[in-house]
């Protein structure tokens, strides 16, 4: 039967004899009834009040309509939802989650929403470091990095005795005349160069910056700041820093060998290396040959260039042999032999640096942590640090209300589809806001457990009544 459709009613033929119609007459309805448990989580670590709390608002306070902590708090969470543009949030200003969310039903005024729309978030977005007539709301940058530093330390219920912090770059695609964009060679186009610091799961630095200046630009004042903030609170905490070849430099070593901060980074291969190890690839050669297989053989040894280190360190070589060629790699470590064998070093500490890359396409690909498009870099830093916030909320969220369950190592993107895009009827009484989420939601288990651990977090945090 073909589908018969008028302005209010849409026919969609018969079912056992009834009729499929549909129409947009449900009332307030949202399909994002699980951020819910965002709130929750919110009001477990405390992440927008905080962040709120780095800005500085110089409106009259008397004749505003949106406080910074709801502009905030809407951004952050509309991103985790899957909300990247400031444009959705022309329709989102009148969803009623969203009015939940911020704590805010009705407006002061008849013609404004609950929430706000682009044009407020978009004069936030565009602050700049000190007030101005038509940008009286600023932000301090150093406050926001060391939000992220003091969100992790709060994580932890004890000093844990080690952690690693993982350093990379990535790329940040840009497709106008940003400020700050430059052609890099390798990514083979325009682009911003973020720089970012985790330590597991948790994000400690997002750092904006030009192509034009390496990977390791800057990285050397950044980890002297995450150390010293990190000490301040963790005194006797081991440090073990972990980085590819972009950032194995003496200037970092030399930082590190002072602030007593181990270290395993990669350094890439030259003529003198590779006759280090010389022997060790015709073993594997020999060996790979006999077998059919790929092999490797490792190596330990002390070793400096000629002119950029100022002492020796040491150095553990993978000499391998895989697909008839040397695949050689070489990182460049302050653990001793004692501490950590060759073989275990590289294998064991070294690769799993690689997990990091994982986290950084959760941040681009789930979190829309490359969407760099306003026209200035200090703007575009901005928005990084909302895109990262998010991920900070979402990463609570896991970790205080997904352990033991089957999303324990989900990423942002399933935990948003299963857990925070559900559909619901949301009624308003004197009393009571009642939301009345699917029936059928296939991970309301999981949703509920969720719920129960978020919310006993959220009091443990409040202390007594």
């Amino acid at each position: 039967m073909p589908t018969e459709c008028s302005a209010d009613c849409f026919d969609f033929g018969v079912v056992e004899g009834r009729a499929v119609e549909a129409a947009f007459d449900g009332g307030l309805v949202t399909s994002d009834a699980g951020a819910l448990l965002l709130k929750a989580t919110d009001e477990a670590i405390g992440l927008i009040e905080r962040f709120a709390g780095c800005f500085h608002d110089e409106r009259q306070q008397h004749l505003i309509e949106h406080a910074v902590a709801t502009l905030v708090g809407q951004r952050v969470f509309a991103i985790a939802l899957g909300y990247e543009d400031l444009n959705d949030h022309d329709a989102l200003r009148h969803d009623p989650l969203m009015a939940v969310l911020a704590g805010k039903l009705t407006a002061k005024r008849k013609d404004c929403a609950p929430v706000a729309g682009k044009s407020t978030l978009n004069r936030l977005e565009l602050s700049k470091l000190d007030p101005t007539r038509y940008h009286k709301i600023s932000h301090n940058p150093m406050r926001i990095n060391h939000l992220f530093v003091d969100l992790f330390l709060a994580a932890h219920q004890r000093p844990p005795s080690q952690i690693i912090l993982d350093l990379d770059a990535t790329d940040d695609p840009v497709h106008g005349e940003q400020e700050g964009r430059f052609f890099h060679g390798y990514y083979d186009c325009h682009c911003y160069l973020p720089l970012y610091v985790f330590c597991g799961r948790h994000l400690l630095l997002a750092k904006l910056r030009s192509a034009n200046g390496g990977a390791a630009a800057g990285v050397v004042e950044e980890v002297e700041r995450l150390v010293a903030r990190i000490r301040a609170k963790w005194p006797h905490t081991r440090i073990l820093l972990r980085g590819d070849a972009d950032f194995g430099l003496d200037a970092l070593m030399t930082s590190c060998e002072g602030d007593r901060v181990d270290f395993v980074l990669g350094i890439g291969r030259n003529e003198r290396l590779l006759g280090e190890i010389a022997l060790e690839l015709d073993r594997a050669a020999a060996a790979s040959a006999r077998t059919g297989q790929a092999e490797r053989r490792f190596k330990s040894f002390m070793w400096t260039t000629r002119r950029t280190w100022r002492r020796k360190r040491r150095v553990v070589a993978k000499a391998e042999w895989a697909n008839g060629e040397a695949n050689p790699r070489f990182v460049v470590t302050s653990l001793t032999r004692r501490q950590c064998k060759a073989k275990d070093l590289y294998e064991k500490i070294y690769c799993a640096r690689g997990d990091m890359e994982n986290r950084i396409k959760e941040c681009q690909l789930d979190l829309f942590a490359d969407r760099t498009s306003t026209a200035t870099m200090r703007a575009n830093q901005l928005r990084l640090w909302f895109y990262s916030m998010a991920y900070v909320l979402l990463c609570a969220l896991r970790r205080i209300g997904l352990h033991d369950t089957d999303l324990v190592d989900a990423t942002c993107g399933t935990i948003r589809r299963k857990l925070l895009k559900i559909g619901a009827v949301v009624r308003i009484s004197v009393r009571r806001i009642r939301i009345a989420m699917a029936s059928a939601c296939p991970s309301a288990q999981i949703w509920t457990t969720a719920a129960v651990r978020l919310n006993l977090a959220a009091r443990a945090r409040a202390g007594p009544a």
